[in-house]
């Protein structure tokens, strides 16, 4: 089958064949029909992330090279190994792509998303940027009905981590909400938040015709951080008492200096975006004014089908803006790099 590598950091994909065995066992052999082109690859594609007092490599973290991206998959079953029992060839699915060892406290909670030692598809092991994707476990597949394979995509990373971000801002009964960073997961926690809270929801950004579309799609105010007066607008949307919940899908300092000053007391501040970065922070205004700083990242698999069950309903619609092919891959991490993409992205092999 063919395959888009990447074989070393900042160097364009190479489209490659590769061998894949049949599946045996637990295993499940899905071709591939589409998959989302996430900010995660992108930082595959450029080996590592920046801590603001360095650079982290991705092969410190376990990742091996050459490997294949893409964990935002969705395909139809084409070959079962002999346990599996709940799937059959042909149907649709969606894969969860956050596994971990199965044998930790966290995994046999259900969180393999946070398993120290993760084992995740496009990342520790080959993924969707191919034909074909071998699933360790029929466990880790989501039927999705008569979802659009291409928008559904999206609900294995960037659906699922704007769901598992926005419960979290939930949790303090907020009468306000801002949202940082109106990409992708941006746009889709704004459609989760106007459905699941009954409050201000404000979407703040640079951009102002990611701004309109997030108006469009539920936000009931916009602020453009490139004015001077952005936290001045954002303090009076909320009677000058400050935001209860702060998403921010960005996380680069520029943004969480931006939180820190319009977060209200008790407040509450996710950060989920992986820009890097370091930020000064003021250590005495956390216990005045109580606040919590917590991380997001992704979501267990029954937040998932949670989420599978909320885009059948309507609720949400990802936003599919670009496909491309598995021989334009470096092509579609570069327009996402340059921020020439609005929702999200596809790979169709």
């Amino acid at each position: 089958m063919k395959a888009a590598q990447i074989t070393e950091p900042d160097q364009p994909l190479e489209l490659t064949q590769v061998d894949i065995s049949d599946p045996t066992g637990t295993q499940v052999l899905i071709k591939v029909l589409s998959t989302g082109v996430c900010h995660s690859d992108l930082h595959l594609w450029e080996g590592g992330y920046d801590t603001g007092d360095g650079f982290m490599k991705v092969t410190d973290r376990g990742v091996k090279f050459p490997v294949t991206p893409g964990h935002e998959v969705v395909g139809s079953v084409e070959k079962i190994g002999e346990s599996v029992q709940n799937v059959k060839t042909g149907d649709i699915v969606l894969v969860y792509p956050w596994i971990g060892c199965g044998n930790c406290p966290t995994c046999q909670k259900g969180d393999t998303n946070l398993c120290e030692t993760p084992k995740s598809l496009g990342v520790f092991q080959d993924g969707g940027y191919a034909e074909q994707v071998i699933v360790p476990d029929s466990k880790f597949l989501a039927n999705i009905g008569d979802l659009n394979p291409d928008s559904a995509s999206s609900l294995a990373c960037s659906g699922l981590t704007a769901y598992t971000a926005i419960k979290k801002a939930l949790v303090n009964n907020p009468e306000s909400i801002l949202i940082v960073g109106a990409g992708g997961l941006g746009l889709m926690g704004v459609q989760l938040a106007s459905h699941l809270a009954k409050c201000n929801i404000i979407c703040a950004d640079i951009d102002d015709e990611k701004l309109n579309t997030a108006k469009e799609l539920g936000a009931t105010h916009v602020v453009n951080t490139k004015e001077s007066d952005a936290s001045q607008k954002i303090m009076s949307i909320c009677n000058e008492k400050g935001v209860d919940s702060i998403v921010d899908f960005v996380n680069a300092p520029p943004t969480v200096k931006l939180d820190l000053s319009v977060v209200r007391k008790r407040g509450n501040i996710i950060l989920v975006g992986l820009f890097g970065g370091s930020v000064e922070l003021p250590l005495v205004s956390v216990p005045l004014k109580a606040i919590t700083i917590q991380g997001a990242y992704t979501g267990n698999y029954t937040d998932m089908v949670e989420l599978i069950e909320l885009a059948k309903k309507g609720v949400i619609n990802p936003i599919v803006s670009k496909h491309y092919t598995l021989d334009e891959a470096t092509h579609a991490l570069d327009d996402l790099k340059n921020r020439k993409i609005l929702g999200r992205a596809v790979i169709n092999p």
